[in-house]
């Protein structure tokens, strides 16, 4: 008799055909469902505990799925979209999740019904270039002013936790952020700072022009405060120079004891000279200070900053327009820098250095406060959502309804355009139709209303008046015209969410044999 062969290792788990679409499946719609709950300004939140008893609590989709510990391959890939989204636009993570699960759940009826996968993928990526059709018809003709970019912001923030401050308040602040390092239509991003501290209500949270920065000055007699500031940013040592092969020097007499420390005396007064002389009012260093160098600088006036960190350098060169130092020596007045002023202010029992360069400055930072660090955790995340989602709005193509109209009109589109494809992948056309719908109706439901009669009137109200979205309000809702009510939301989100939502499920749905090692 032949002999059998064995391919793969005995420990290996294998799973073929209709058994592991069905797996696949199952573990997409999971993770959907864990962040379907979040949706919309009514979405509740969700605590993550790990291992070490750490806990996080927000209902920003990104982070509970980063938090979540999967292990099933294809709820991985579920993980990766809301990844892409938040890397691509920042905002839309839990929008794109359960797009992809539903896509999972209406495919896995078409399987059912002896539907060919290969015939759903071809209909899902036909209804996806329909949807994209779609977002660009709703897409408002209106300039991006501030006042609309405030409605952006406001909406992303909203179910979102922001303590004590209003999302109106903190969309405002996002905004002025924004505006303020953009130059021509281009938006610098890597100058916009958010820095967390708590200690105050929610309510303390401000815009500064400029830089804020966790130090301390190197010596308690240097001043806490320095209006029109001259800024050096400096990478080097201000120590003591040492040789870079190994040396002894023989030191006979008292003599020669006290020329070498002469020496080294002069050179260490010579860095904080060499300053002084530059007019330098403020110094930020990234390399170690030493004592005396310090004290000789305070005897000088001058507010010194040792080990610096490399990222609150360049944030601090940026925002005052310094170059960074490789030595004080002959040093060009174009290197320095200039602030309005340079504070040490005092958040509870720590001291934060506030570097303010009014009008001029290339950078700004957003100083998020909150009684707790759960509260300014998630604060933060709303915030870096309100930004992105501004960003995406001024750079990748203006800004949509919110609140599910656009989803409708999806929806509506879709629909209109399967009853034109002919043979079966009319029917993967339509249920992609079907797994859009499932957003609104989902908001629906978190805000309190019957998600039937809410998408009855959404289908009413679009056709007769165009746009129509879920209004919450008090404990329920109402259907409306979300640009009445100034929810908005970027359009490159929604392109990103169903783009991504469809690709991922796809993916999963061409799949028909998973082989995996113990």
């Amino acid at each position: 008799m032949q002999q059998p062969l064995y391919i793969l290792t005995e420990d290996t788990q294998r799973t073929q055909g209709r058994n592991a679409q069905d797996s696949n499946i199952r573990a997409g719609k999971a993770v959907a469902n864990a962040v379907r709950t979040t949706l919309g300004p009514r979405g509740m939140d969700k605590m993550l505990v790990d291992a070490s008893g750490t806990v996080v609590v927000t209902n920003d989709g990104a982070t509970i799925l980063g938090e979540m510990d999967i292990e099933h391959p294809a709820a991985k890939m579920i993980v990766e979209v809301a990844e892409t989204q938040e890397e691509s636009v920042g905002d839309g993570t839990t929008t794109a999740a359960v797009l992809a699960g539903e896509l999972l759940a209406r495919a896995e009826d078409l399987l059912d019904s002896d539907l060919h996968p290969t015939v759903v993928v071809e209909g899902y990526d036909e209804a996806v270039g329909i949807a994209l059709t779609a977002i660009g018809e709703m897409t408002l003709e209106a300039d991006l002013d501030d006042d609309l970019l405030a409605r952006v912001a406001e909406s992303s923030m909203t179910g979102k936790g922001t303590g004590d401050v209003s999302a109106e308040i903190l969309a405002e602040r996002v905004v002025a952020a924004v505006r303020h390092v953009t130059t021509d239509g281009d938006i610098d991003h890597d100058s916009i700072h958010i820095t967390t501290h708590t200690g105050a209500s929610s309510s303390a949270t401000r815009l500064v022009e400029g830089v804020v920065v966790d130090k301390d000055p190197l010596v308690d007699a240097m001043p806490r405060s320095v209006e029109e500031a001259t800024v050096a940013v400096v990478d080097v040592k201000l120590d003591v120079r040492k040789s870079s092969v190994d040396t002894e020097y023989a030191i006979t007499s008292v003599d020669q004891l006290d020329a070498a420390l002469d020496a080294e005396e002069t050179e260490l007064r010579g860095y904080a000279s060499a300053l002084a002389d530059a007019g330098v009012d403020v110094v930020f260093c990234t390399k170690k200070v030493d004592d005396r160098v310090a004290n000789h600088l305070a005897r000088a006036g001058i507010l010194a900053f040792g080990n610096v960190k490399g990222s609150d350098a360049t944030a601090i060169a940026r925002a005052v327009g310094a170059r960074r130092l490789g030595t004080v020596a002959d040093i060009d007045p174009d290197d320095l820098g200039y602030a309005d002023s340079v504070d040490i202010e005092r958040f509870g029992t720590d001291d934060l250095v506030v570097v303010e360069g009014g009008a001029a400055a290339a950078a700004v930072t957003l100083l998020l406060r909150g009684g707790t660090e759960h509260v300014v955790d998630e604060l933060e995340r709303a915030v870096t959502d309100a930004v992105d989602g501004v960003v995406a709005a001024v750079e990748s193509g203006g800004v949509v309804p919110g609140a599910g109209a656009t989803e409708i009109a999806v929806v509506s589109r879709v629909r209109e355009a399967a009853a034109r494809i002919a043979g079966r992948k009319q029917l993967a056309v339509e249920a992609f139709a079907d797994a859009v719908e499932a957003l609104p109706r989902t908001l629906a439901e978190n805000t309190g209303m019957d998600p039937i009669d809410a998408m009855v009137d959404l289908r009413t109200h679009h056709e007769r008046e165009g746009r129509a979205g879920i209004i919450s309000g008090g404990r329920t809702g109402s259907v409306g015209d979300p640009v009445e009510y100034g929810i908005l939301d970027p359009a490159a989100v929604k392109r990103e969410a169903v783009g991504s939502a469809a690709e991922a499920a796809t993916m999963i749905l061409r799949i028909d044999d998973v082989i995996a090692a113990r």
